[in-house]
């Protein structure tokens, strides 16, 4: 394709924004390596991340979940899928704007619901109202996701491949991230 990644691009934004799926699409595109944070985090803990979250609480998460950002960034140039809250700790985000950039796919609550409200595996949306919830973190966590490099906007009509073009356009933007044309 001709295109050139200078630096890890870090997928930041809500649990169902579609970090991990559009971020593995763009790593195919740019044939570069796709990591996902949480992944790594798992397979260290040997736990999934809600027993993380049970045993040792959002706070020990939250650090290694901090270790593991660095050590992934520190690599070659990558797409790296982190956890929603990753991005709302001042070190991290500055790890990230230091050593590479930040894509926030931003999502609206009614997207976000309908792509995670089936599933079990939100520790954080264990509660009596998760639509609320998920509404709150979203008001709460915006004001960080904006601090990213770039912004691209969710639609809910898009492919996961026309949400990874959108991202590459963005991208290309930042010459400094993306070298080349974006078909």
């Amino acid at each position: 394709m001709g295109m050139k990644l200078h630096k890890t691009v870090v997928m930041v934004g809500m649990m169902g924004a579609g970090k991990t799926a559009v971020g593995r699409e763009v790593a195919r595109m740019l044939n570069v390596p796709f990591r996902d944070s949480d992944e790594e985090i798992v397979a260290a803990a040997q736990m999934s991340i809600p027993e993380i979250f049970e045993r040792d609480g959002e706070e020990f998460f939250r650090a290694r979940e901090a270790e593991v950002i660095a050590r992934l960034m520190k690599g070659t140039p990558a797409i790296l899928s982190v956890g929603g809250g990753a991005f709302l700790h001042e070190g991290t985000r500055a790890l990230i704007s230091e050593l590479g950039a930040s894509v926030w796919l931003k999502a609206d609550l009614d997207l976000l619901w309908s792509r995670v409200r089936h599933k079990n595996t939100r520790p954080l949306l264990r509660t009596a109202d998760p639509r609320t919830t998920l509404a709150e973190l979203l008001d709460r966590r915006s004001p960080h996701y904006a601090k990213a490099d770039l912004v691209v906007e969710a639609n809910a009509r898009y492919s996961i491949a026309e949400m990874a073009q959108a991202v590459l356009r963005e991208l290309a933007t930042r010459p400094d991230i993306l070298e080349g044309e974006v078909p």
